[in-house]
C-alpha cells in the first residue's frame, strides 16, 4: 500500500492460442447486480474517501457470507491538518479496511471497531501549525493491531478455511475460519519490538460456527473480541521489506493436507540501500490454523539487470491448492526494459509445503507500460496518460483451481489470467491497446494452453482476476479497463470502468464463448491519487471468487470520483519539471479541501450473480 514496488513481465512457451467470441448478455439471463463494498468512508474528505486494491472471499460452507478487504484511508487525517496542501498517511493509523456481506454480495457492511484513529482530525483551513493527535476511537480497519504494537498497512488478501479442534484436527464441522493477510509495520515511538525490518506480513483470523445464519454471522463480525490477535508470518532482517502477499487455505476435504494455510510474498532484502534487492519469493505454511508459521524461500535471490530472465526479481504471487493437496505458487518473473518480456513462473509442492520444486518458466507476459512518469520519489509505468495510475503489476498472474471445495475432488483445472502489453506478438503495446490473456492446464501445470480473451471495443484492460467454480463448470473474470486513449496532457477527460465476464468450461477445461455479464458505471481516474498527489493511484489488482451456483467480483471504481483542475494542472507541472520534486513545486500543490473540496472519492464495487446461461 504505502511503499514503492517494482515490476516487469514474462516470456517462453509452446502454447496453443485461440480466440473466443464475446457475446452479449441475453435479456433473460440471471443477473443479481452490483453494490458498493467500501460503504463506511466519508465521501467528502480526502484522503478518507480513498480506497483501492480490493480482495474478496466466499465462505464455501455458508455461501451467503462474503468477506472483503481493501486499502482504505477511512481513518486518516484530513488534508487541512498541518500544511493544507499536504495529505500524508497518519502515523500509527491502519489502512487494511474490512467489509462483509451476509447476502452473497448483494449488500455490504463495514463494521466499526475501536483502535488508533485520526478520522476526527479535520484541521483548520489556512493554518499550518495545527497538528493531528491520533487517539483511540472508531476504525473501519482490522482490529487488534494497536494492542500488538503494530499498524495494518494494506495489500489485503483473504481466504476461508476449516477450524481445527483442540487436538489440531481440521473439519468444516468445527466452523469456518477467515484468514486476512496484510502488510504490517511497527508503531512509531512504540516500546514494543515486534519484528525487525520496515515491513512484515501479518495474518488476522476470525472464526464462524458451523451452524450459521446471516444474523449470527453479523453478531460474530460486530464483536471485535472475536478476532484473534494478528500473527507475524514473515521472518525479518533489519533491512527486509516484505511485500505483495497472497494467502490460501487448503479447503478440499480430499486433500492429505486439508486445513493447511499458505502465504506467499516477495521479500525485498536490502531496503536500506534504496534498491530493495535481491528479491526472492518466500512461502510460509501453518498446520495449526495460523497459530504458528514456518517459512521457505522458493526461488533464488538473484537480481541481474543484465540478464533478461533475472531482471529485477519477481513479485505478484498467487497461491492455490488442488483437491489432492498439491500447492501451486505462480508469480511474475520481471524482465529488463520498459516494457519488457518476462515470464510467469510456477513452483509446486507435493508434500504440504515442506519441500518445493525449482521454479519453472511457463509463458511470456509483456508489461503494459505506455510511459514512465515521475511519482515524486521514483518512477512508475502508466497506461492512461500523463501523471496516470501506475500499472506495475498488470501482467502478474491471477490464478484459480477447480478443486471441488469443500468436499472435493474437483477436475483440478488451473486457470491463469493477466493483462498483456503485446498486440499479437511479444513487444511494446501499440495503438493504445492491451490484451487480456488466459492460460489453462488440465495436467497439474505440466502444460498450458493459452488464448486471448476478447473484450469490448474501446476497453484497454489494466488489471484482471479469474475465479472458477469448484466443479470447474463456470469461469468468472473481472477486469478494470481504461476506456479512453493514452492522454498526452492532464486536461482531457479519462475513463475507467469495471467489467465482469462469464463463460462455461467444457469437460476438457477449455473455456467457451465469453459473455459480458456486467459493466459498471464509468468514471474519471484523475480523481484517484497517491497521498502526495503527484500521480493517480488505483492500486495493483482486482479480485474474484466463485461457488458452483454464483460468482463474485470486486474492482476499483471511480464513478463517484471528482477530478480537480488545480490538481491536474499541478500534476502536469510536476511531470514537465521532472525530478527532483523541487520545494517550490511542493509549495505550489493545491490546498485540497479549499481548492478541490470534492476531490477523490474512489471506491470498491462488487458484482454478484449466478450462471447466466
Amino acid at each position: 500500500m504505502r511503499r514503492s514496488r517494482r515490476v516487469v513481465v514474462p516470456l517462453v512457451s509452446m502454447l496453443v492460442a485461440s480466440v473466443w467470441a464475446l457475446q452479449s448478455l441475453p435479456a433473460s439471463a440471471t443477473h443479481d447486480g452490483e453494490a458498493e463494498v467500501t460503504v463506511g468512508s466519508d465521501d467528502e474528505v480526502f484522503s478518507q474517501n480513498k480506497q483501492n486494491e480490493p480482495a474478496v472471499a466466499i465462505d464455501s460452507m455458508h455461501p451467503f457470507l462474503l468477506a472483503a478487504g481493501a486499502n482504505d484511508n477511512i481513518d486518516m487525517e484530513a488534508c487541512n491538518v498541518g500544511p493544507d496542501n499536504n495529505c500524508p498517511f497518519t502515523d500509527n493509523v491502519g489502512v487494511s479496511g474490512v467489509q462483509f456481506s451476509f447476502s452473497s454480495g448483494d449488500t455490504w457492511i463495514q463494521p466499526e471497531y475501536t483502535g488508533i484513529t485520526a478520522r476526527h482530525c479535520l484541521g483548520v483551513a489556512g493554518t499550518d501549525t495545527d497538528v493531528c493527535e491520533p487517539d483511540t476511537g472508531p476504525i473501519g480497519t482490522l482490529p487488534g493491531y494497536a494492542d500488538a504494537g503494530l499498524v495494518s498497512d494494506g495489500d489485503p488478501a483473504l481466504a476461508f478455511g476449516p477450524v481445527p479442534d483442540d487436538d489440531g484436527n481440521f473439519s468444516w464441522e468445527n466452523g469456518s475460519r477467515l484468514y486476512y493477510a496484510n502488510l504490517t509495520s511497527e508503531q512509531i515511538a512504540s516500546d514494543v519490538d515486534v519484528f525487525r525490518g520496515p515491513e512484515a506480513i501479518a495474518v488476522s483470523r476470525l472464526d464462524f460456527p458451523s451452524t450459521l445464519t446471516p444474523a449470527t454471522a453479523q453478531s460474530v463480525v460486530a464483536d471485535q473480541d472475536n478476532w484473534l490477535a494478528p500473527e507475524i508470518v514473515s521472518k525479518q532482517s533489519a533491512t527486509t521489506f516484505s511485500d505483495k502477499e497472497q494467502i490460501w487455505v487448503d479447503n478440499a476435504e480430499t486433500s492429505s493436507f486439508f486445513g493447511n494455510a499458505y502465504v506467499c510474498w516477495a521479500s525485498f532484502r536490502s531496503n536500506s540501500f534504496g534498491n530493495a534487492l535481491p528479491t526472492p519469493l518466500v512461502v510460509a505454511r501453518s498446520t495449526d490454523g495460523g497459530d504458528t508459521w514456518s517459512t521457505k524461500q522458493v526461488t533464488d535471490a538473484t537480481n541481474n539487470p543484465f540478464n533478461p530472465r533475472k531482471g529485477f526479481g519477481r513479485s505478484g504471487c498467487t497461491i492455490r491448492t488442488d483437491s489432492e493437496g498439491v500447492v501451486y505458487v505462480f508469480a511474475n518473473q520481471f524482465a529488463v526494459g520498459t516494457p519488457g518480456s518476462g515470464a510467469h513462473i510456477m513452483i509446486r509442492s507435493f508434500d504440504g509445503g515442506r519441500r518445493w520444486e525449482r521454479p519453472v518458466e511457463l509463458f511470456t507476459a509483456v508489461d503494459a507500460c505506455f510511459a514512465i512518469q515521475f511519482d515524486g520519489a521514483g518512477f512508475r509505468c502508466v497506461m492512461d496518460g500523463v501523471a496516470g495510475a501506475r500499472d506495475d503489476l498488470s501482467s502478474s498472474p491471477s490464478v484459480d483451481i477447480a478443486n471441488g471445495t469443500p468436499d472435493g475432488p474437483g477436475p483440478d483445472t488451473i486457470y491463469d489470467v493477466w493483462v498483456d502489453g503485446r498486440t499479437g506478438s511479444a513487444g511494446p503495446p501499440v495503438n493504445n491497446t492491451t490484451q487480456l490473456r488466459l492460460a489453462y492446464s488440465t495436467d497439474g501445470g505440466d502444460s498450458f494452453t493459452q488464448a486471448v480473451v476478447p473484450v469490448a471495443a474501446g476497453d484497454r484492460p489494466v488489471y484482471a482476476a479469474i475465479a472458477v467454480s469448484p466443479d470447474g463448470e463456470d469461469l468468472y473474470l473481472v477486469y478494470n479497463a481504461f476506456t479512453t486513449p493514452y492522454r498526452n496532457n492532464t486536461t482531457d477527460g479519462r475513463g475507467l470502468v469495471g467489467v465482469v465476464l462469464h463463460t462455461e468450461a467444457a469437460a476438457s477445461g477449455a473455456p467457451g464463448a465469453w459473455t459480458e455479464v456486467h459493466r459498471g458505471a464509468p468514471g474519471d481516474p484523475r480523481a484517484s491519487s497517491q497521498n502526495n498527489l503527484v500521480l493517480e493511484f488505483l492500486g495493483d489488482y482486482v479480485y474474484a471468487d466463485a461457488m458452483n451456483d454464483f460468482g463474485v467480483a470486486v474492482w476499483n471504481d471511480v464513478r463517484e470520483g471528482a477530478p480537480c483542475d488545480e490538481v491536474n494542472e499541478w500534476r502536469q507541472d510536476v511531470q514537465d519539471a521532472g525530478p527532483p520534486l523541487a520545494q517550490e513545486l511542493l509549495e505550489a500543490a493545491p490546498a485540497i479541501q479549499q481548492e478541490c473540496p470534492d476531490f477523490g472519492n474512489t471506491d470498491i464495487w462488487a458484482w454478484s450473480g449466478g450462471d447466466p446461461t
